[in-house]
């Protein structure tokens, strides 16, 4: 009797012993749970965590992330090499023809490695639009039609072609697409367009057809993990003169604040561009006072207030001849006083001067200061949502 009450003891234990090992965990206490969710809510936000990279740096490495410079094919690359580890500067431009993805990605490589500890990466552009403007080809690149062939694609054709043609770019270490061109040219004028019409840059001679494909290529671009560029705000669809060349012929007396050839933007705006690229033309119906990459009224009350733009805004190669009358120094000053963030130098020399011209004035007026650190703000959300900052 006793070994039978001993056994069905152990039975019991074991029973017992087993019931507790093979229980489901004890689920979070309420008290366990609100901890977690405080400590979510507090931690830092993104904005928050970019304002510490922003206040880490130095006046000097502020101003060259506000500046991107142009590279030659063949030219050396100690110059630009130079530029990341000194200045700091945001990124490079891709100029002439490069002609292989593997020529590409050493040098997007080497520069990368340049980069200073604790900086955002760099970002690595091209003109990568079509005909004529195709700046990276050869082996891994397809030959990408001009913008007049496709404006004549459905826009779903347009959108995948685009895709392609963005992972190409992508894998090739090139993150930053500047295109796709939104300017309207009018019909019959594209023989005396020369920024757009005589070199096949725009999808179209109305808004309806320009709008639309310019928010398929970047709806593509996007697609492939390809940042996007939308310009040149708000068009050179109606002068004669290009402003990369001239200063003669650069002054529209016909677009308007209310223009429906600004919809062709608002279309593409809607698509989700990293950047909106602001023309050196002036607009004597806007702003007859200022190119429009110097106009308040232009960046400010009708880009970013009109059309809602809160994104980052680039200005055209400011060592253009059409804006060749404002000091060096000054170039990069005025574009962020008036809402601007991102410059373009195509060459070093003239990069270093915008540098310089950006310090001196953040020494000189702290709302600048903030000024740039605002723009700052905006390049690093940019640079974050490419995986080129991490914090």
């Amino acid at each position: 009797m006793i070994d039978t009450k001993r056994r069905l003891a152990a039975v019991l234990i074991t029973a017992t012993l087993c019931l507790t090992a093979c229980s489901k965990p004890v689920e979070p206490t309420a008290s366990t749970t609100s901890n977690t969710v405080e400590e979510a809510q507090a931690a830092p936000s993104l904005d928050t965590r970019l304002q510490r990279m922003i206040n880490a740096m130095t006046p000097q490495q502020k101003a060259g992330q506000l500046v991107i410079v142009g590279m030659m094919s063949s030219g050396p690359s100690h110059g630009i090499e130079q530029m990341v580890t000194e200045y700091g500067i945001g990124g490079v431009l891709l100029l002439d023809d490069w002609k292989s993805a593997d020529a590409v990605l050493q040098v997007v490589s080497n520069l990368n490695v340049a980069t200073p500890p604790g900086m955002p990466g760099l970002y690595m552009s091209a003109d990568q639009e079509g005909g004529q403007i195709q700046r990276v080809s050869g082996t891994g690149f397809d030959k990408i039609p001009p913008a007049t062939e496709q404006g004549a694609m459905p826009v779903d054709q347009l959108a995948q072609a685009a895709s392609t043609w963005g992972a190409q770019l992508k894998a090739a270490g090139v993150n930053l697409n500047l295109a796709p061109v939104a300017d309207t040219v009018p019909a019959g004028f594209e023989p005396k367009n020369g920024p757009i019409g005589k070199l096949h840059r725009e999808f179209g001679t109305s808004p309806d057809v320009t709008g639309p494909h310019a928010a398929a290529f970047i709806t593509g671009m996007n697609s492939a993990g390809e940042q996007a560029c939308v310009k040149h705000f708000p068009g050179l669809g109606r002068i004669t003169g290009n402003t990369d060349k001239t200063a003669q012929g650069v002054t529209d007396d016909t677009t308007t604040a209310t223009d429906p050839y600004l919809d062709a933007f608002r279309t593409a705006i809607a698509a989700g561009p990293a950047m909106v690229m602001v023309s050196l033309a002036t607009y004597t119906q806007i702003d007859a006072d200022n190119p429009a990459v110097f106009s308040r009224i232009v960046i400010d009350d009708l880009l970013r207030g009109q059309l809602g733009w809160t994104g980052v805004v680039i200005a055209d190669a400011l060592d253009s001849e059409a804006v060749k009358d404002v000091p060096v120094e000054q170039r990069a000053v005025r574009f962020v006083q008036s809402g601007g963030d991102i410059v373009i130098f195509t060459t070093t020399g003239d990069a270093i001067k915008a540098i310089d011209g950006l310090v001196a004035q953040m020494g000189q007026s702290p709302e600048f200061s903030q000024q740039v650190n605002t723009s700052l703000l905006r390049i690093l959300r940019a640079k974050f949502a490419a995986g080129l900052v991490t914090v």
